[in-house]
Parts: structure tokens; C-alpha cells; sequence
């Protein structure tokens, strides 16, 4: 029998109120210069001050140089204001984009060459031998769940292809997941980035790695995020639906650490290729290729439709219809065509999606032929 190794070690502080934590967190710990890494939108709202109104004891500094997709150039500004600062530690404060960066600032902080030579699938990749600066991190959307991660997704800076850092050190010393940060998001950013939760908990599922473990959180996942994730689009105040949201969130991305599927596969390709919002592309690629999936796994469909409360007899065709009757509640409407994704793009998007590393866990084998009938049927 094959031996496969657990591992789900992130301490985490959730609750109204737990960023408030951070602060006695990091004195105990013997630290008092933290750089906070967040994007340049967010650093100029009062989310941010208002944090940092809770870290008086401490002597902060803020690198808010990320904007979209994060680039490796922005990784190393980071490590640059990092050195600059003096810090000892960093607080990564914001969505995906943010918390990915903070991740690997401390590594290149502390660490020689450039952030693509630790990516894992570099020919040479270099091993990360020094102790990185303690990190923790607190979520500002509810989509990627990166705080709970122990990946960094990082672009190119030329290509913008997407890279891996993957390493358990990079995993947060602690997270403080306080659905209050969340309660200022626009209904368009918390349905992108509740599809993004609820694609992490749906594939990670439907993956054919064996971890019974994330089984089990995915499903559960889904069905807190399946009853909330339309009323914190229309109830942005509601913080019950934030909450539950938030934990939505961090189960997928503890889930799929048993991988994921053919629609992250061309939802990074999305993002790559047309720049578009990675719990955007999740959104408009899931229905079109769960569709594709679902004659290969029917039992597991059927799961799916219980956890997600769609009907105790329902099949896999009844879980697309339910997903898309979804996406029309929260407002996500048309195809690819209609957020500027053309045919001209094929070219691109269809091998950058058949290599992509999450095609390899699909519960249904795919080629390129198969991504091109995905793009086309979502377009």
C-alpha cells in the first residue's frame, strides 16, 4: 500500500476581532518591526489604518507595491523595503495577490538570486536552507485562502506565465481570519472571489489523489459556502455570511492540497494570457468543464449535490444547473466573449492550459483538444 504523508499544521485566530490579536501575537514572539505587505488599492483605504491603529506598540512599515497579478519584480521590491526597514518580521494583509507576495518576501529577504530560482519545477531550483522571518497573515477577501497555504503563485514579469514557490516554510507562523476585514468588498469582488473558494473545494474533491482528510473539508467547504455566498453578495453587511465565507475559503485552500483540475488549469491560463480576475476565470470555466468531468466520477457528483443542498436524488446534471443558477444570483453573466476573451487567444490559452501543473489531477484525462473545446464552449 502506498504511504502518503498529512500534515495540517497552521495555527489560526478566527472571529470578529481577531486582527486585533496580531499585535500582542507578534510582542510575545520578541518582534516589533514588521513590515506589512498589502496592494496598493487597500493601503489606501481606512481597512488599513485602522489595522495599524492596533499595532501602536510596534514599529511598522508598509510595502503596498502589488497591483493584479503579482510579478516577481514586485516580490523583490518587497524584499528590498524589507531590508530597508530593518524588519523582523512580516504581516501579509490583504487578498491572494497580497498574501503571496508576503510570503516570499521574507524568503528573498533572507535568501540570494531571484525569486524564480525557488519556483519548484526550475531545473536547478535552490533549496531554502536559512529560517525565514515569522509571517502571519490576515485575509481581506474570502476566495483563495492562501493564508492557510504553503504555495506562492507568482507571474513572470515579461510573460506573465504563473510560477510556483512551494515549500511548507513558507506556511504562516499564524493566521488572523477576521471576516470583519471583508465587510467592505464590492458584491463584484465577494462573488469572484466566493466562486474562486467554492471552485478550490469543488476540485479539490473531485481530484483522484487519495486524502480522505480533505475529502471530508472539501465537502463541508462547499456546503457552508453554497448557503452563504449569495447572501454576502446581497447582504454585504451580513457578517454571519462573511464568516462563513471566510471559512469556505481557507477549507478549500486546506483541501487542495490533494490538488486540483481542469478549471484552474484554465483559469490560470485566463489570467495569464487576458489578465483576467482568477475567481473571475474560475467562475466562467466551471460549469463548461465540470460538465465534461462529471460522466467520469457520477458518485462523486452525487456528493457534491448533497453537500451543496441541490436535491437528495440529483446527479451531475443538477449540480451544473445549480452552479449556474448560482453565478446568475450573484451576478457573473455571460461567457468568456463578454469579459474580452477572443478566438485570436486560443493560440495561447490552449497549451498554457494542457500544461498547466493542475491539468495533471483532473478526474478526466485531457489534451490540448479538450482545452480548446473548453475555451470555446465558455467563450
Amino acid at each position: 500500500m502506498t504511504i502518503t504523508k498529512f500534515a495540517f499544521p497552521t495555527t489560526i485566530h478566527f472571529g470578529a476581532g481577531a486582527r486585533k490579536r496580531v499585535g500582542p501575537h507578534l510582542l510575545e514572539q520578541g518582534l516589533k518591526r514588521p513590515l506589512i505587505v498589502t496592494d496598493r488599492a487597500l493601503a489606501a483605504l481606512p481597512v488599513l489604518a485602522e489595522f495599524r491603529s492596533h499595532l501602536r506598540e510596534l514599529d511598522t512599515a508598509v510595502f503596498d507595491g502589488i497591483h493584479g497579478n503579482p510579478t516577481c519584480a514586485m516580490v523583490m521590491e518587497g524584499s528590498k523595503a524589507f531590508t530597508a526597514h530593518g524588519a523582523d518580521c512580516v504581516i501579509g494583509f490583504g487578498g491572494g495577490a497580497a498574501l503571496d507576495v508576503a510570503k516570499v518576501v521574507g524568503l528573498m529577504a533572507t535568501h540570494p538570486g531571484d525569486v524564480l530560482e525557488y519556483v519548484w519545477d526550475h531545473p536547478n531550483v535552490l533549496p531554502i536552507v536559512h529560517e525565514l522571518p515569522h509571517f502571519v497573515a490576515l485575509p481581506t477577501t474570502s476566495g483563495t485562502g492562501s493564508e492557510v497555504g504553503r504555495s506562492a503563485v507568482v507571474s513572470e514579469n515579461d510573460t506573465h506565465h504563473k510560477r510556483t514557490v512551494f515549500d511548507a516554510k513558507l506556511l504562516a507562523k499564524a493566521v488572523f481570519a477576521d471576516p470583519e476585514l471583508t465587510l467592505a468588498l464590492p458584491p463584484g469582488v465577494t462573488a469572484a472571489t466566493g466562486m474562486d473558494a467554492l471552485t478550490h473545494n469543488i476540485e479539490s474533491y473531485l481530484s483522484p489523489a487519495y486524502h480522505p482528510l480533505c475529502d471530508g473539508i472539501a465537502l463541508e467547504g462547499l456546503r457552508i459556502g453554497a448557503r452563504a455566498l449569495a447572501v454576502a453578495v446581497h447582504e454585504p453587511g451580513n457578517l454571519d455570511a462573511r464568516s462563513d465565507m471566510m471559512m469556505s475559503s481557507m477549507m478549500g485552500a486546506i483541501a487542495f492540497q490533494k490538488d486540483l483540475g481542469s478549471v484552474h488549469a484554465c483559469a490560470h491560463a485566463l489570467g495569464a494570457v487576458c489578465g483576467l480576475h482568477h475567481g473571475l476565470a474560475n467562475a466562467l470555466m466551471i460549469d463548461t468543464v465540470l460538465d465534461w468531468n462529471r460522466e467520469a466520477v457520477p458518485e462523486k457528483f452525487a456528493e457534491l449535490c448533497h453537500a451543496a443542498d441541490v436535491h437528495p436524488d440529483a446527479d451531475g446534471a443538477a449540480f451544473i444547473r445549480w452552479l449556474r443558477a448560482l453565478k446568475s444570483r450573484i451576478g457573473i453573466t455571460g461567457g468568456l466573449a463578454a469579459h474580452g476573451v477572443t478566438r485570436a487567444h486560443l493560440s495561447q490559452l490552449v497549451p498554457l492550459a494542457a500544461k498547466d501543473f493542475t491539468a495533471q489531477t483532473n478526474p478526466r484525462p485531457t489534451v490540448e483538444a479538450d482545452y480548446e473545446r473548453f475555451f470555446l464552449a465558455a467563450m
